[in-house]
Protein backbone atom coordinates (compact mmCIF):
# COMPACT_ATOMS: atom_id res chain seq x y z
CA UNK A 1 0.00 0.00 0.00
CA UNK A 2 2.19 2.37 0.74
CA UNK A 3 3.56 2.36 -2.93
CA UNK A 4 0.59 3.52 -4.37
CA UNK A 5 0.93 7.60 -5.20
CA UNK A 6 -2.08 8.41 -4.35
CA UNK A 7 -4.98 6.76 -2.28
CA UNK A 8 -8.71 6.99 -2.76
CA UNK A 9 -10.17 8.83 -0.33
CA UNK A 10 -12.52 6.06 1.04
CA UNK A 11 -8.72 4.23 1.56
CA UNK A 12 -6.61 7.29 2.68
CA UNK A 13 -10.00 8.24 5.12
CA UNK A 14 -10.96 4.92 6.36
CA UNK A 15 -10.21 5.02 9.75
CA UNK A 16 -12.47 8.34 9.86
CA UNK A 17 -15.69 7.04 7.93
CA UNK A 18 -15.11 3.83 9.96
CA UNK A 19 -15.15 5.86 13.16
CA UNK A 20 -18.22 7.65 11.53
CA UNK A 21 -20.17 4.77 11.01
CA UNK A 22 -19.91 3.46 13.97
CA UNK A 23 -21.19 6.48 16.23
CA UNK A 24 -23.80 7.02 13.38
CA UNK A 25 -26.87 5.72 14.74
CA UNK A 26 -29.70 7.80 12.86
CA UNK A 27 -31.66 6.72 9.78
CA UNK A 28 -29.71 6.72 6.52
CA UNK A 29 -31.02 6.59 3.02
CA UNK A 30 -30.52 3.43 1.24
CA UNK A 31 -27.61 1.88 0.87
CA UNK A 32 -25.70 4.84 2.32
CA UNK A 33 -22.76 4.16 4.32
CA UNK A 34 -23.69 7.44 6.68
CA UNK A 35 -26.47 9.48 7.79
CA UNK A 36 -26.29 12.46 6.22
CA UNK A 37 -25.64 14.96 9.11
CA UNK A 38 -21.95 12.39 9.35
CA UNK A 39 -21.17 13.07 5.59
CA UNK A 40 -21.17 16.74 6.40
CA UNK A 41 -19.12 16.14 9.56
CA UNK A 42 -16.95 13.80 7.01
CA UNK A 43 -16.79 16.80 4.74
CA UNK A 44 -16.25 19.90 7.56
CA UNK A 45 -14.29 17.98 10.14
CA UNK A 46 -15.09 18.21 14.28
CA UNK A 47 -14.77 16.11 17.22
CA UNK A 48 -17.45 13.32 17.44
CA UNK A 49 -18.87 12.32 21.11
CA UNK A 50 -15.91 9.95 22.09
CA UNK A 51 -13.44 12.79 21.36
CA UNK A 52 -12.11 11.49 18.14
CA UNK A 53 -10.77 14.24 15.28
CA UNK A 54 -12.02 13.89 11.88
CA UNK A 55 -10.01 15.80 9.50
CA UNK A 56 -11.90 18.95 7.30
CA UNK A 57 -11.78 18.08 3.85
CA UNK A 58 -13.53 21.10 2.50
CA UNK A 59 -12.99 24.58 4.32
CA UNK A 60 -15.90 26.81 3.32
CA UNK A 61 -19.80 27.21 4.07
CA UNK A 62 -20.93 24.30 5.86
CA UNK A 63 -24.41 25.02 4.60
CA UNK A 64 -23.12 24.37 1.07
CA UNK A 65 -21.94 21.03 1.94
CA UNK A 66 -25.44 20.32 3.49
CA UNK A 67 -27.38 21.73 0.54
CA UNK A 68 -25.27 19.52 -1.85
CA UNK A 69 -25.96 16.07 0.88
CA UNK A 70 -29.56 16.93 0.75
CA UNK A 71 -30.22 17.04 -2.75
CA UNK A 72 -28.07 13.35 -3.01
CA UNK A 73 -30.38 12.24 -0.69
CA UNK A 74 -33.46 12.97 -3.20
CA UNK A 75 -33.70 12.14 -7.02
CA UNK A 76 -32.21 14.71 -8.36
CA UNK A 77 -28.64 14.65 -9.63
CA UNK A 78 -26.03 17.20 -8.17
CA UNK A 79 -23.84 19.37 -10.31
CA UNK A 80 -20.67 21.16 -8.72
CA UNK A 81 -19.98 24.06 -10.84
CA UNK A 82 -17.30 27.17 -9.68
CA UNK A 83 -14.05 28.85 -11.37
CA UNK A 84 -11.32 25.73 -11.28
CA UNK A 85 -9.55 25.21 -8.61
CA UNK A 86 -12.59 25.65 -5.97
CA UNK A 87 -12.37 21.79 -4.72
CA UNK A 88 -15.26 20.42 -7.22
CA UNK A 89 -13.07 17.08 -7.90
CA UNK A 90 -12.05 16.98 -4.45
CA UNK A 91 -15.83 17.84 -2.98
CA UNK A 92 -17.06 15.18 -5.64
CA UNK A 93 -15.14 12.21 -4.48
CA UNK A 94 -15.29 12.44 -0.80
CA UNK A 95 -19.28 12.74 -0.98
CA UNK A 96 -18.66 9.54 -3.35
CA UNK A 97 -16.79 7.83 -0.77
CA UNK A 98 -18.98 9.08 2.21
CA UNK A 99 -22.06 7.80 0.35
CA UNK A 100 -21.04 5.18 -1.01
CA UNK A 101 -17.58 4.34 0.16
CA UNK A 102 -16.46 4.13 -3.04
CA UNK A 103 -15.33 6.99 -5.04
CA UNK A 104 -13.89 5.47 -8.46
CA UNK A 105 -17.07 5.21 -10.15
CA UNK A 106 -16.31 8.47 -12.47
CA UNK A 107 -16.25 9.18 -16.33
CA UNK A 108 -13.82 12.14 -17.19
CA UNK A 109 -16.05 14.74 -19.86
CA UNK A 110 -13.63 15.66 -22.53
CA UNK A 111 -14.27 16.51 -26.18
CA UNK A 112 -13.79 12.75 -27.18
CA UNK A 113 -16.19 11.32 -24.67
CA UNK A 114 -18.66 9.32 -26.30
CA UNK A 115 -21.74 7.80 -25.99
CA UNK A 116 -20.40 4.19 -25.05
CA UNK A 117 -18.38 6.23 -21.89
CA UNK A 118 -21.57 7.08 -20.49
CA UNK A 119 -24.40 4.36 -21.73
CA UNK A 120 -22.56 0.98 -22.21
CA UNK A 121 -20.24 -0.45 -24.65
CA UNK A 122 -19.72 -3.94 -26.81
CA UNK A 123 -16.70 -6.20 -26.31
CA UNK A 124 -16.45 -6.67 -30.11
CA UNK A 125 -14.71 -10.11 -29.94
CA UNK A 126 -17.85 -11.39 -27.89
CA UNK A 127 -20.15 -9.30 -30.04
CA UNK A 128 -18.81 -11.23 -33.31
CA UNK A 129 -18.83 -14.70 -31.95
CA UNK A 130 -21.64 -14.97 -30.01
CA UNK A 131 -23.88 -12.00 -31.18
CA UNK A 132 -25.68 -9.11 -28.78
CA UNK A 133 -25.82 -10.84 -25.10
CA UNK A 134 -25.38 -9.50 -21.47
CA UNK A 135 -21.84 -11.08 -21.37
CA UNK A 136 -20.64 -9.16 -24.56
CA UNK A 137 -21.80 -5.31 -23.07
CA UNK A 138 -19.08 -3.91 -21.07
CA UNK A 139 -20.29 -1.72 -18.17
CA UNK A 140 -19.37 1.82 -17.97
CA UNK A 141 -19.13 3.67 -14.02
CA UNK A 142 -22.87 5.02 -14.51
CA UNK A 143 -24.57 1.44 -15.64
CA UNK A 144 -22.65 0.11 -12.18
CA UNK A 145 -23.04 2.86 -9.89
CA UNK A 146 -27.47 2.24 -11.39
CA UNK A 147 -27.24 -1.39 -10.15
CA UNK A 148 -25.66 -1.31 -7.14
CA UNK A 149 -26.95 1.82 -5.93
CA UNK A 150 -23.65 4.10 -5.73
CA UNK A 151 -22.95 7.28 -6.67
CA UNK A 152 -21.29 8.06 -10.50
CA UNK A 153 -19.14 10.90 -10.62
CA UNK A 154 -18.57 12.63 -14.03
CA UNK A 155 -16.07 15.18 -14.26
CA UNK A 156 -16.17 18.08 -16.39
CA UNK A 157 -19.52 17.74 -17.95
CA UNK A 158 -19.67 20.63 -20.13
CA UNK A 159 -15.98 19.47 -21.99
CA UNK A 160 -18.42 16.66 -23.22
CA UNK A 161 -20.40 17.46 -26.33
CA UNK A 162 -24.71 18.61 -26.13
CA UNK A 163 -25.48 15.39 -27.87
CA UNK A 164 -23.27 12.93 -25.35
CA UNK A 165 -24.74 15.35 -22.20
CA UNK A 166 -28.20 14.35 -23.06
CA UNK A 167 -27.90 10.72 -23.00
CA UNK A 168 -28.35 11.34 -19.21
CA UNK A 169 -31.67 12.61 -19.24
CA UNK A 170 -33.59 9.54 -19.35
CA UNK A 171 -31.11 8.05 -17.01
CA UNK A 172 -32.12 10.91 -14.24
CA UNK A 173 -35.55 11.58 -15.16
CA UNK A 174 -36.52 7.43 -15.54
CA UNK A 175 -34.08 6.24 -13.63
CA UNK A 176 -33.50 3.66 -16.31
CA UNK A 177 -30.86 2.76 -18.68
CA UNK A 178 -32.54 1.01 -21.54
CA UNK A 179 -30.60 -1.71 -23.94
CA UNK A 180 -32.79 -1.61 -27.16
CA UNK A 181 -29.87 -4.39 -28.45
CA UNK A 182 -31.09 -7.05 -25.89
CA UNK A 183 -34.59 -5.49 -25.65
CA UNK A 184 -33.89 -4.57 -21.79
CA UNK A 185 -32.84 -2.08 -19.56
CA UNK A 186 -31.23 -1.11 -16.64
CA UNK A 187 -33.07 -0.55 -13.72
CA UNK A 188 -31.14 1.98 -10.90
CA UNK A 189 -31.13 0.90 -7.41
CA UNK A 190 -32.27 2.90 -4.47
CA UNK A 191 -29.21 5.07 -3.71
CA UNK A 192 -27.65 5.48 -6.99
CA UNK A 193 -27.11 9.58 -8.01
CA UNK A 194 -24.74 11.39 -10.15
CA UNK A 195 -22.56 14.08 -8.96
CA UNK A 196 -21.54 16.21 -11.90
CA UNK A 197 -18.33 18.62 -12.12
CA UNK A 198 -18.72 22.27 -14.53
CA UNK A 199 -16.30 25.05 -14.46
CA UNK A 200 -17.46 28.44 -15.64
CA UNK A 201 -13.91 29.30 -17.64
CA UNK A 202 -15.74 26.52 -19.87
CA UNK A 203 -19.17 28.22 -19.95
CA UNK A 204 -19.58 28.21 -23.91
CA UNK A 205 -17.86 25.19 -24.87
CA UNK A 206 -21.21 23.04 -24.96
CA UNK A 207 -23.63 24.49 -22.45
CA UNK A 208 -26.47 22.22 -20.68
CA UNK A 209 -29.84 22.02 -22.51
CA UNK A 210 -32.41 23.26 -20.47
CA UNK A 211 -34.20 19.87 -20.20
CA UNK A 212 -30.47 18.44 -18.48
CA UNK A 213 -30.49 21.27 -16.34
CA UNK A 214 -33.55 20.85 -14.72
CA UNK A 215 -32.69 17.47 -14.12
CA UNK A 216 -29.60 18.76 -11.54
CA UNK A 217 -29.48 20.81 -8.50
CA UNK A 218 -26.72 23.19 -9.17
CA UNK A 219 -24.20 24.15 -6.24
CA UNK A 220 -21.71 26.76 -6.79
CA UNK A 221 -18.74 26.64 -4.95
CA UNK A 222 -16.89 30.10 -4.19
CA UNK A 223 -12.80 30.89 -4.10
CA UNK A 224 -12.32 31.00 -0.12
CA UNK A 225 -13.88 33.73 1.56
CA UNK A 226 -10.77 35.04 3.78
CA UNK A 227 -7.11 34.79 3.15
CA UNK A 228 -6.84 33.31 6.56
CA UNK A 229 -9.05 30.46 4.62
CA UNK A 230 -7.26 30.13 1.71
CA UNK A 231 -4.01 30.17 3.68
CA UNK A 232 -5.14 26.82 5.91
CA UNK A 233 -6.23 24.73 2.69
CA UNK A 234 -3.49 25.50 0.66
CA UNK A 235 -1.13 24.40 4.38
CA UNK A 236 -3.47 21.20 4.62
CA UNK A 237 -2.60 20.02 1.27
CA UNK A 238 0.67 20.93 1.11
CA UNK A 239 1.36 18.62 4.41
CA UNK A 240 -0.77 15.99 2.75
CA UNK A 241 1.43 16.22 -0.11
CA UNK A 242 4.68 16.32 1.30
CA UNK A 243 3.52 13.19 3.75
CA UNK A 244 2.79 10.60 0.74
CA UNK A 245 5.98 11.90 -1.15
CA UNK A 246 8.50 11.73 1.88
CA UNK A 247 10.11 14.38 0.82
CA UNK A 248 13.17 15.44 2.94
CA UNK A 249 12.07 18.82 3.42
CA UNK A 250 11.16 20.83 6.10
CA UNK A 251 7.38 21.69 6.41
CA UNK A 252 7.19 24.81 4.48
CA UNK A 253 6.87 28.07 6.86
CA UNK A 254 3.30 29.77 7.40
CA UNK A 255 5.07 33.30 5.74
CA UNK A 256 6.12 31.36 2.52
CA UNK A 257 2.72 30.01 1.83
CA UNK A 258 1.13 33.27 3.22
CA UNK A 259 3.46 35.14 0.92
CA UNK A 260 2.20 32.97 -2.22
CA UNK A 261 -1.17 33.55 -1.34
CA UNK A 262 -0.97 37.45 -1.27
CA UNK A 263 0.14 37.25 -4.83
CA UNK A 264 -2.24 34.89 -5.71
CA UNK A 265 -5.03 36.96 -4.01
CA UNK A 266 -4.04 40.44 -5.54
CA UNK A 267 -3.76 39.02 -9.16
CA UNK A 268 -7.03 37.51 -9.30
CA UNK A 269 -8.72 40.52 -7.31
CA UNK A 270 -6.98 43.80 -9.40
CA UNK A 271 -6.19 45.16 -6.08
CA UNK A 272 -3.62 45.01 -3.41
CA UNK A 273 -5.06 43.41 0.17
CA UNK A 274 -4.72 47.02 1.35
CA UNK A 275 -6.85 48.10 -1.23
CA UNK A 276 -4.77 51.06 -1.97
CA UNK A 277 -3.41 50.11 -5.74
CA UNK A 278 -4.98 48.77 -8.22
CA UNK A 279 -3.74 45.81 -10.67
CA UNK A 280 -4.04 44.29 -13.94
CA UNK A 281 -4.91 40.83 -13.57
CA UNK A 282 -3.13 37.79 -16.07
CA UNK A 283 -4.92 35.36 -18.24
CA UNK A 284 -4.45 32.68 -15.73
CA UNK A 285 -6.75 31.44 -12.88
CA UNK A 286 -4.62 31.88 -10.03
CA UNK A 287 -6.96 29.29 -8.28
CA UNK A 288 -5.97 27.83 -4.77
CA UNK A 289 -5.08 24.48 -6.38
CA UNK A 290 -2.43 26.29 -8.09
CA UNK A 291 -0.97 27.78 -5.09
CA UNK A 292 -0.79 24.71 -3.65
CA UNK A 293 1.23 23.28 -6.93
CA UNK A 294 3.61 25.96 -6.45
CA UNK A 295 4.58 25.46 -3.36
CA UNK A 296 4.55 21.64 -3.64
CA UNK A 297 7.33 22.25 -6.39
CA UNK A 298 9.11 24.51 -4.19
CA UNK A 299 9.37 21.88 -1.76
CA UNK A 300 10.52 19.40 -4.64
CA UNK A 301 13.23 22.05 -5.24
CA UNK A 302 14.40 22.50 -1.05
CA UNK A 303 14.62 19.12 -0.61
CA UNK A 304 16.68 17.84 -3.71
CA UNK A 305 18.41 21.17 -4.90
CA UNK A 306 18.57 22.90 -1.90
CA UNK A 307 19.32 23.04 1.92
CA UNK A 308 15.84 21.43 2.46
CA UNK A 309 14.30 24.91 3.96
CA UNK A 310 11.39 26.46 1.49
CA UNK A 311 12.86 30.07 0.60
CA UNK A 312 11.86 32.74 -1.51
CA UNK A 313 14.50 30.85 -4.46
CA UNK A 314 12.27 27.74 -4.47
CA UNK A 315 9.24 29.49 -5.04
CA UNK A 316 10.03 31.73 -7.91
CA UNK A 317 9.96 29.87 -10.78
CA UNK A 318 6.63 28.20 -9.70
CA UNK A 319 5.02 31.94 -9.07
CA UNK A 320 6.46 32.86 -12.11
CA UNK A 321 4.68 29.76 -14.51
CA UNK A 322 1.25 29.80 -12.74
CA UNK A 323 1.13 33.86 -13.33
CA UNK A 324 2.69 33.71 -16.91
CA UNK A 325 0.49 31.71 -19.33
CA UNK A 326 0.55 34.16 -21.83
CA UNK A 327 4.35 35.37 -22.73
CA UNK A 328 3.56 38.86 -23.78
CA UNK A 329 0.33 40.36 -22.31
CA UNK A 330 0.72 37.99 -18.65
CA UNK A 331 4.43 39.04 -18.66
CA UNK A 332 3.40 42.70 -18.77
CA UNK A 333 1.16 42.51 -15.77
CA UNK A 334 3.46 39.93 -13.75
CA UNK A 335 6.33 42.65 -14.20
CA UNK A 336 4.18 45.85 -13.14
CA UNK A 337 2.91 44.15 -10.32
CA UNK A 338 6.94 43.54 -9.46
CA UNK A 339 8.09 46.32 -9.00
CA UNK A 340 5.39 48.46 -8.12
CA UNK A 341 4.01 46.05 -5.42
CA UNK A 342 6.62 43.10 -4.43
CA UNK A 343 9.47 45.40 -5.15
CA UNK A 344 8.15 47.94 -2.17
CA UNK A 345 7.27 46.21 0.35
CA UNK A 346 11.01 45.89 2.64
CA UNK A 347 9.99 41.90 4.10
CA UNK A 348 9.62 40.99 0.71
CA UNK A 349 12.98 41.62 -1.11
CA UNK A 350 14.06 38.19 -1.17
CA UNK A 351 11.08 37.48 -3.12
CA UNK A 352 11.95 40.23 -5.29
CA UNK A 353 15.54 39.50 -6.11
CA UNK A 354 14.14 35.78 -7.06
CA UNK A 355 11.46 36.54 -9.26
CA UNK A 356 13.57 39.53 -11.04
CA UNK A 357 16.85 37.23 -11.59
CA UNK A 358 14.37 34.40 -13.45
CA UNK A 359 12.63 36.93 -15.65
Amino acid sequence: MSEILRYHAEQLYAQELEELKRQDTGKRPHNWLLTPQAVVTYLIGGKLKNGFEVTPKYIGSKRLMEIAVATLATDRALLLYGLPGTAKSWVSEHLAAAISGDSTMIIQGTAGTSEESVRYGWNYARLLAEGPSRNALVETPVMRAMQNGKIARIEELTRIGADVQDTLITILSEKTLPIPELNTEVQATKGFNIIATANNRDKGVNELSSALKRRFNTVILPVPDSMEEEIDIVRRRVESFEKIMELPAEKPALEEIRRIVTIFRELRNGVTLDGKTKLKSPGSTLSTAEAISVVNNGLALAAYFGDGTLNAADLAAGIIGAVVKDPVQDKLVWQEYLETVVKTREEWKDVYRACRDLA
